[in-house]
């Protein structure tokens, strides 16, 4: 190989076994976050966001933004503004979208306040098919005219959006919150049946209504929109990030620390605390939002089924699969909601892990113990179940594809210092 050919990426390098003990902050959702950010577009007022987590596809998303013309200021820590008076561009371009599906959720409000968009086909993790199509199907109904030409979804409403009523066919999160902003600027009611009742959608219905947006129904499945004329500047702070905590919790409970998660949002995690309980970790309430996390001596099997929110959400299916490893006796996750979310196992199993997968489901059978070894991060939340497993593995363990860790998990290295943990990145040669 020639020496200008040499790739060089970023690698994790983790020590694992060290006792880890002090305060873990949970940062502001970065599923509240990227529609927060994409609602600005409905207004030409100014719109101030605070807790916006430091990640990539924040950043991604802040690009994305300043690409069709919005003015991006830093207020103070995690605090941003941001106004879009004039567009300088109508197109969500393919280098931006193809890093983050939630791209796409600039397609509504573009729409109805501007009458037109054109947003590349989404990327991002690849976990299995998302399609996109319920949100055309929907914004269609409401009188878009939608075609796909060379790779980019081009939507035409040259009289502006008319409300219609929705029924998804299947839960869709950023589906509904596509139309949520989308119908804010409709002419007439806009009503969406079976609705994504997740806390990132109501934490947008939040931010909307105060807006000037008129809703009602938001955390059930039927929503109701009637459409204003024009929304306005506030002042909004992202809700905190629900998965973070939840691997937080893993980690605290496979790790045997003293733990502390402050901002810990324990109503959004209702079930996910049910299933911890059966398993034999308990979260102890220390003040309004703080938590220690006690386990007993022996964990349980359990047997977990992913589905949409309230119940176990797909998004901590690998974290708690590397927990389970750990139990005494056979668990079992099915996973409903995506196809290829089960590309951790293989990396798992090389750490010394004992799945099996059948189907939709993986059966995890129990182990003594994991070893180091070199493994790959294959979507962003299986990234946060290789830190763990390298924590409390014994030896040495190196993550590549660390990127997707940086997507989702703000500083999770630094925070993870700061309690104890041996952690450095390296740069290698690919």
């Amino acid at each position: 190989m020639l020496k200008e050919d040499v790739k060089l990426r970023e690698v994790l390098i983790i020590e694992g076994g060290n006792r880890l003990e002090g305060v873990l902050e949970v940062s502001g959702a970065k599923n509240a976050a990227l529609p927060n950010m994409a609602a600005t577009i409905l207004t030409s007022d100014e719109v101030i966001i605070e807790n916006l987590p430091d990640l990539l596809d924040i950043d991604t998303m802040k690009k994305l933004l300043l690409e069709l013309g919005t003015e991006i200021n830093h207020i103070k820590d995690k605090t941003y503004s941001f106004k879009l008076a004039t567009p300088k561009s109508y197109t969500a371009p393919y280098d931006l979208v193809n890093k983050m599906r939630a791209s796409i959720l600039v397609l509504g409000p573009m729409l109805a306040r501007f009458g037109y968009a054109e947003v590349a086909l989404p990327g991002g993790c690849s976990i299995g098919a998302r399609p996109v199509d319920l949100h055309l199907k929907a914004l269609e109904k409401m009188g878009a005219q939608i075609k796909i030409e060379h790779g980019y979804i081009k939507a035409y409403a040259p009289k502006g959006l008319k409300g219609a009523h929705i029924f998804f066919d299947k839960i869709t999160v950023t589906g509904t919150e596509n139309i949520l902003m989308a119908a804010s600027l409709a002419e007439g009611q806009t009503i969406i049946e079976n609705a994504a009742l997740e806390p990132e959608v109501v934490d947008l219905a939040v931010m909307l209504k105060k807006m000037g947006a008129d809703i009602t129904g938001e955390g059930t499945n039927r929503i109701v929109i009637n459409g204003v004329k024009e929304l306005h500047g506030t002042y909004h702070k992202v809700i905190p990030d629900r998965i973070e905590a939840g691997t937080f919790l893993v980690l605290a409970a496979l790790t045997d620390g003293k733990i502390i998660i402050k901002n810990y949002p324990s109503q959004y995690l209702e079930y996910v605390e049910e299933i911890s309980n059966k398993i034999g970790i308990h979260i102890v309430k220390l003040s309004d939002n703080e938590v220690l996390i006690k386990r007993e001596e022996k964990l349980r099997p359990v047997n977990i089924e992913t589905k949409e929110y309230p119940l176990f959400p797909t998004d901590l299916q690998a974290q708690f699969m590397t927990l389970l490893c750990f139990a005494d006796g056979i668990s079992e996750i099915t996973e409903n909601i995506f196809e290829n979310r089960f590309m951790h196992v293989p990396e798992l199993n090389r750490l010394g892990a004992d799945i099996e997968i059948k189907g939709k489901t993986a059966i995890i059978r129990p182990v003594k113990k994991f070893t180091g070894a070199e493994v790959k991060a294959t979507d962003l939340r299986a990234s946060a179940a290789m830190v763990i497993a390298g924590l409390v593995a014994e030896g040495e363990t190196k993550i590549f594809s660390i990127y997707h860790l940086d997507r989702g998990y703000e500083h999770i290295d630094d925070k993870l210092i700061n309690i104890g943990a041996k952690i450095r990145r390296e740069i290698v040669e690919e």
